[in-house]
């Protein structure tokens, strides 16, 4: 055998790029370095570009506020087949101009993260709506330009949504999240939390159509009372979790049946608060026998 050919190297960049270095390797690597794989040279820009059209998750939770808004746009120019995308550490920056175009290229996406991007519209959400109609979960967390207009557009056109965060989306009230109800019936997970404006009329509408409803989270929504609680043990025998912490209005009286079926809720039954205060005090806690 000639010598030469012992000696031959195979480099990186010689195996098959979209049969086995897109979905084997780069798959792997924290997008963050693939950016900077990027700068390596000619060939391995083209390669993470390949890569970036192929790839089918897009978080950038770990690098959203190091990746300027050219760069954002660049990479997921040619990308048509994303499934989730993730802009949670980009509220500092991305807009609808940024955000628009991607969206509407890709009509395949499941899940949508938006939560806390602040300089984003009422546009964008539509944009969602619209073009992505196999919408599953939805984050829009701190988002307070989400108003009822561009909910419905979202409840009109993503009937298959399950899970959806509308935390501190304080434009939002109960006409909007009962319509919302009506036409997503597969949801699971709702989050309503830091809402004044919820009141029984939401809790009760999506406890009548949301009957596979798993979790719910209330968290200081002042105006939701006994009623509802009742309404929603009546109707969800799948609930799992229930948030009702800083609800003034929410007692016992209506948490202890969901307590008896094993519902985890974030508030401590009453007397086990007062073994906390009385613990604090006194530096121990006495023993009662609570099956009495």
């Amino acid at each position: 055998m000639d010598e030469g050919a012992k000696m031959r190297t195979c480099h990186l960049l010689d195996l098959p790029w979209e049969d086995v270095l897109v979905p084997h390797i780069l798959c792997y690597l924290p997008l963050q370095h693939l950016v900077s794989l990027q700068r390596v040279s000619k060939q391995f820009h083209s390669l993470i570009q390949v890569y970036l059209a192929n790839c089918r998750t897009f978080d950038l939770s770990s690098t959203g506020p190091s990746i300027p808004k050219e760069a954002f746009c660049s990479m997921l120019k040619d990308n048509k087949v994303l499934h989730s995308l993730s802009l949670q550490s980009c509220s500092d920056w991305v807009s609808d101009e940024e955000l628009l175009p991607v969206i509407g290229q890709n009509q395949h996406l499941q899940r949508v993260d938006m939560s806390g991007c602040v300089w984003l519209t009422r546009h964008s959400l539509v944009a969602v709506s619209l073009s992505c109609t196999h919408l599953q979960h939805l984050g829009l967390a701190h988002c307070e330009w989400v108003d009822s207009l561009s909910l419905r557009s979202l409840a009109d056109h993503c009937g298959g949504l399950q899970s959806i965060d509308l935390t501190a989306c304080r434009q939002l009230k109960d006409d909007a999240i009962c319509y919302l109800a009506k036409k997503c019936l597969k949801l699971r997970s709702l989050s309503l939390a830091v809402n004044a404006n919820v009141t029984d009329e939401s809790v009760e509408e999506v406890a009548k159509n949301c009957r596979g409803l798993e979790q719910l989270d209330l968290t200081g929504c002042l105006r939701v009372r006994n009623q509802s609680i009742r309404t929603l043990a009546e109707y969800c025998p799948k609930l799992q979790s229930l948030k009702v912490n800083h609800c003034h209005n929410v007692t016992e009286s209506s948490l202890d049946p969901l307590r008896k079926r094993n519902v985890v809720i974030d508030v401590e039954p009453p007397l086990q608060r007062a073994l906390v205060l009385l613990q604090d005090v006194l530096g121990f806690a006495p023993f009662i026998n609570l099956q009495i």
